[in-house]
């Protein structure tokens, strides 16, 4: 802890943007308050709330010289994040969504590692904070293996790790790359991370550093992937992060960009199509097809089989038989099934639908066959 308690050590500024949050804000701003790593700043952005948040701010700023608040007019999530690091003059950056908490030794334990490698910046694992309890994604395990000092093409995977706040940035390489977030548009994580991680050198820490709060009330983005704008930002940020990764003109990276990481989450918007309306789901067929059309279908993507034969009835539009595939799906009370040995059937071993579900004769063999890996 020695380093811990040095009187000059290296500060972080923390941006916690603040909209509609009265009833999570203060367990944010106690995680921060009850972190191991006292030396830092936050810079509570009010972003025009409807609510009494930035009251709340103020009251802790009031009792905490280290918390300052910027109250703004509306902007949206990635605006109020872009304010708060203008304001932060911190030696390095992080990110904290105010309905979230930070485990007590999150910022200890990326900005050691930080002082301790020289990289530009370091990632940790997360759990997501549910009803139940808290729950570490499996494939975020899998991405977090410890390292330090890497380049993109060492671990092209990482760039799944989409996420803007289990991350401590070296302010000088924020500058210097030119880092900020998309402004109103949804998803902004994804273009910013992974410009992030194509550009500099980052350590990834398999300690849980982040509890992600999932909320059931329908306020979170992520419950409304049913409506055409959420589609649209979806495919427009897909656009900007998989412009990122080709300008950098590594193949192996992009391969492993296109088909593990920019197709890991299409299997939740599959599930919306049974109830979709006419323009969202030309939205989805249309952005499947460029993505995947010309390089590669989602039959060799890293999505679970059953997905791949959902991506693959998106990508001939074959629309009614994709809505029966997710609503069989859903009916489901665990994975799908699956059948054959690679002897007496000439697909090999495959996603199992009954014959009444789809009629996998008019399905080709690839959009069938079972892979070693998914992405989610």
């Amino acid at each position: 802890m020695g380093l811990l308690r040095r009187r000059h050590a290296p500060t972080v500024s923390v941006v916690v943007p603040a909209y509609g949050v009265e009833a999570y804000l203060p367990a944010c701003l106690d995680s921060l308050l009850a972190q191991h790593w006292q030396s830092w700043q936050a810079i509570v952005v009010d972003d025009g709330s409807p609510d009494r948040s930035g009251e709340i701010a103020e009251a802790y700023a009031s009792r905490d010289a280290r918390i300052r608040v910027v109250h703004v007019e509306n902007g949206g999530l990635g605006s109020a994040r872009n304010v708060g690091a203008r304001h932060a003059d911190a030696d390095f950056l992080a990110f904290l969504d105010s309905d979230d908490v930070l485990p007590r030794d999150a910022l200890a334990s990326l900005t050691t590692s930080l002082l301790e490698s020289g990289s530009d910046f370091a990632t940790g694992s997360i759990v997501r904070w549910e009803q139940d309890g808290l729950h570490e994604p499996p494939w975020m395990k899998r991405l977090h293996s410890p390292a330090r000092g890497l380049r993109i093409a060492e671990r092209p995977e990482i760039l799944g790790d989409v996420f803007a706040w289990n991350k401590v940035f070296r302010r000088s390489f924020w500058d210097d790359s030119g880092l900020d977030w998309p402004e109103g548009i949804r998803y902004e994580d994804q273009p910013t991370t992974t410009r992030a991680f194509m550009a500099g050198t980052f350590d990834v820490l398999p300690a849980i550093v982040y509890h992600w709060r999932i909320r059931d009330d329908g306020s979170s983005i992520t419950q409304q992937r049913s409506s055409v704008r959420d589609l649209t930002d979806r495919w427009t940020t897909k656009r900007m992060a998989y412009a990122a990764v080709r300008s950098a003109g590594d193949r192996g990276v992009e391969d492993v960009f296109q088909m593990r990481v920019l197709a890991g989450d299409l299997w939740r918007y599959f599930l919306e199509i049974p109830a979709a309306d006419d323009e969202w789901w030309t939205l989805l067929r249309d952005g499947v097809r460029e993505f995947w059309g010309d390089d590669g279908s989602l039959t060799g993507s890293g999505l679970p089989p059953v997905h791949r034969l959902c991506g693959w009835l998106v990508e001939h539009d074959r629309r009614a038989e994709a809505a029966a595939l997710m609503t069989w799906v859903a009916s489901l009370d665990g994975p799908a099934p699956q059948t054959g040995d690679g002897s007496a059937d000439h697909r090999g071993r495959h996603v199992d639908v009954p014959s009444e579900v789809l009629d996998l004769s008019t399905v080709a063999p690839a959009a069938l066959a079972l892979r070693s890996y998914e992405m989610r």
